[in-house]
C-alpha cells in the first residue's frame, strides 16, 4: 500500500498483517504517516495503490469525536449501546422464530450467525462494560445531561474512547489512546485489548502501555533501501517517508537498544561504501596509465615499441573494466544516505538558559491556597531555583488548571500567586497552539499567540511567535525538533506531534526561568520523548510537570505534590 500528498510522499510499499488477538503498534518518527495509516485502514482514506481489507466492522478512535458534540454524556453513552443491544435483540427474535419452527435449518442457522456476533461483542456484559468504563475512565463525575461541547478536550477524548470500547469493533483502531488517561484509565484499556478477539492496531507514544499491551511493533521508519531503489521513489520531499516497514516482536524497552544498533549499522555501512566508491573512481583514473611511458621501452626498436605499447593498452583497458564493474556494482547496490536523526539538541537548546547563580533567592514562584471551583481543590506551593517538581494525581484533580494558573493564563478564584518580578514563566500546554480553523474562545494555551492561518509556513510561524531577532539569534534548526524538510510546509498539513515540536521550540527559543509542562510527552515520538526526559535533569531553571506518563513518573527524581479531587490539600 502506499499514500502520496500534494507536496509529499507519506507510506510507500507498506506491506503488514496484524491477526485476530494480536495487538500491533505503529512507531516511528512525528510525521511518518501512523495517523494516516490508521484513517486508510478505517477507509476515511483511500491509497494510491495497493489494498487494505480488514474483517467485520471496523472502528477507529482518533482526534475527531464519533458523535455529534450537541449530544449529552448520556446520549453518547446510549448510542454507543444500541448496536450491541440490537445484537442482543437479534438472537431473541431469531430463538422466538425456531421456537416456532424448530425444524427450519435456515432459522438454525440465522441464530447461529445471531449468537456469534453477540458473544463476540460480548452483548449481554455490556451495561457492565458501560459502568467500568465511565468509571475507570474517571467520566463517572460529569452529569449525564451535560453536552459534549461543554466538557473539556481530555474529558471529550474519554468519551470519545468508551463510545469506542463499548461498541466494540471486531477490528480496533486506536490513536493515541492513552493520552489522556491517568494510571487506573490505562490500565483498564490494557486489560480490555488483552482480551480483544479481533486484531487490535494503534499507535502510541505511550512506553509503559507499549511494554504492557502490545505483541509486535512495526516501525515505519526509513530503512536502509539500495540506492537505486531510493532513488525511485524518494526526493527531497519525502526524505523521511516510510518505505516498506519492519515487524519488531518485543517490548518496547528492547525495540529501542535494536533500533540503535541498526542505525549505527546503517550509517556505517553508508560511510565504508561511500569511502570505496571514492576508492574504485579515483583507481579507474589512475588505471588508465599503467607503467612510467615517458621513459619509453627497454629497446627502440620499432617492432618493440609496437609490442610494449599492446601489453600496455591490454593491461590498462582490464584493468579499468575491472574497476568499471567494481564501481557499477557498488554504485547499484549502494544503501541511501541514511536521514539525519531528529534529536533534541539539548545543549544548544538550552544555552541561553538563566544560570541559577543569575535567579533571586527564595522561591521564584508560589501559590496560596488557590482553586478554581469545581476544578481544582485550594493548593500552595512554591517553586525555587533548580528545583524539579513532579505534579501527580488523577484526571479531574486540577494539574493542569494550577499549571495555568501558576503560568498567569488562568485567575484563580481563591487564593493568589506570588511571582517574584524578574523572572520569566513559561508554559508547554498538552494541547497544540490552535490555528485559525480550530480556535475556540476557550483555547486555553498560547491564546494570546500571533494569529496563525492553517497556510502559515512553519518558520514564519516560529517568527512570528518568537520575533524576528530572537528567530535570527536562535534559528529553528537550533533545537533538532523539525526536520529541515518540513520548515516551508504549511501548519495545517503538520502532525500533532509535528505541531507540538513547534510549540517546544518557540518556548525554548528563550528559555523561561520556571518552565511549566503539561503532559510533556504527549504527541512526541518515542525517541523525543526520552529525550525531552533526559533534558529535564540539565534544565538550568527551575521545572514544574504535570503527567501520567508512567515512565517518565517512575524515573523522576525530584519532589513530587500528589493532587486529589476528592480532598481539599
Amino acid at each position: 500500500m502506499s499514500k502520496s500528498y500534494p507536496d509529499r510522499r507519506v507510506l510507500t510499499n507498506i506491506s503488514f498483517s496484524v491477526a485476530g488477538g494480536e495487538r500491533a503498534a505503529l512507531i516511528g518518527e512525528n510525521g511518518t504517516g501512523k495517523s494516516t495509516l490508521l484513517r486508510l485502514v478505517a477507509g476515511l482514506e483511500r491509497p494510491d495503490a495497493g489494498s487494505i481489507t480488514a474483517p467485520g466492522s471496523v472502528g477507529l478512535h482518533h482526534q475527531q469525536a464519533p458523535f455529534a458534540l450537541t449530544l449529552t454524556a448520556q446520549h453518547v453513552l446510549d448510542d454507543a449501546a444500541e448496536p450491541i443491544h440490537a445484537l442482543a435483540r437479534a438472537v431473541e427474535v431469531a430463538g422466538e422464530r425456531l421456537a416456532r419452527n424448530a425444524e427450519d435449518a435456515l432459522v438454525a442457522t440465522e441464530l447461529d450467525a445471531a449468537l456469534a456476533a453477540a458473544e463476540r461483542a460480548d452483548a449481554w456484559n455490556v451495561e457492565h462494560t458501560i459502568d467500568e468504563l465511565v468509571d475507570g475512565l474517571g467520566i463517572g463525575a460529569i452529569a449525564r445531561d451535560t453536552p459534549m461541547n461543554e466538557v473539556s478536550g481530555g474529558q471529550l477524548a474519554r468519551f470519545s474512547l468508551a463510545w469506542m470500547l463499548i461498541r466494540r469493533p471486531q477490528t480496533l483502531l486506536l490513536d493515541e489512546p492513552t493520552n489522556h488517561l491517568d494510571d487506573r484509565g490505562a490500565q483498564l484499556l490494557t486489560s480490555m485489548l488483552l482480551t480483544w478477539p479481533g486484531p487490535v492496531l494503534l499507535a502510541s507514544h505511550d512506553r509503559a502501555f507499549l511494554d504492557e499491551s502490545i505483541t509486535d511493533l512495526i516501525d515505519l521508519d526509513p530503512r536502509p533501501l539500495p540506492h537505486r531503489v531510493a532513488a525511485r521513489i524518494s526526493d527531497a520531499s519525502d526524505a523521511g517517508a516510510a518505505h516498506g516497514v519492519t515487524r519488531f516482536t518485543g517490548t518496547f524497552s528492547d525495540y529501542v537498544l535494536a533500533r540503535h544498533d541498526e542505525h549505527e549499522r546503517w550509517a556505517r555501512q553508508y560511510e565504508d561504501e561511500q569511502a570505496e566508491l571514492k576508492r574504485l573512481r579515483a583507481k579507474m583514473k589512475d588505471d588508465h596509465t599503467v607503467g612510467r611511458p615517458e621513459r619509453g621501452s627497454r629497446t627502440e626498436a620499432r617492432g618493440a615499441k609496437k609490442f610494449y605499447s599492446d601489453k600496455n593498452a591490454t593491461v590498462v583497458a582490464r584493468r579499468v573494466n575491472d574497476s568499471r564493474t567494481a564501481l557499477e556494482r557498488l554504485e547499484k547496490t549502494q544503501v541511501r544516505k541514511p536521514p539525519a536523526t531528529l534529536r533534541f539538541n539539548t545543549e544548544r537548546s538550552l544555552a541561553a538558559a538563566s544560570r541559577p547563580s543569575e535567579l533571586p533567592g527564595g522561591p521564584l514562584l508560589a501559590s496560596s491556597a488557590v482553586s478554581v471551583p469545581g476544578r481544582l481543590e485550594p493548593t500552595s506551593l512554591t517553586v525555587s531555583a533548580g528545583e524539579r517538581l513532579l505534579v501527580e494525581g488523577p484526571n479531574g484533580c486540577g494539574k493542569s488548571t494550577l499549571l495555568r494558573v501558576l503560568a498567569g493564563e488562568l485567575e484563580p478564584v481563591t487564593g493568589s500567586v506570588h511571582r517574584e518580578r524578574r523572572i520569566s514563566v513559561g508554559l508547554l500546554g498538552q494541547d497544540t497552539a490552535p490555528l485559525a480553523f480550530d480556535r475556540q474562545p476557550s483555547a486555553g494555551p498560547d491564546v494570546d499567540a500571533p494569529h496563525l492561518e492553517p497556510d502559515t509556513t512553519v518558520l514564519d510561524a516560529y517568527r512570528a511567535r518568537v520575533g524576528d531577532d530572537l528567530a535570527a539569534r536562535r534559528p529553528l534548526a537550533t533545537f533538532g525538533l523539525i526536520a529541515a524538510r518540513d520548515e516551508n510546509r504549511a501548519l495545517a498539513d503538520l502532525s500533532v506531534g509535528q505541531r507540538r515540536r513547534l510549540d517546544l521550540a518557540c518556548l525554548l527559543a528563550l528559555p523561561p526561568d520556571v518552565l511549566l509542562l503539561d503532559e510533556p510527552t504527549n504527541h512526541f515520538s518515542l525517541l523525543l520523548a526520552e529525550d525531552v526526559e533526559r533534558a529535564l535533569d540539565d534544565y538550568p531553571g527551575a521545572v514544574v510537570a504535570a503527567s501520567h506518563d508512567r515512565m517518565l513518573r517512575s524515573r523522576w527524581a525530584g519532589e513530587r505534590l500528589a493532587l486529589s479531587s476528592q480532598k481539599t490539600l
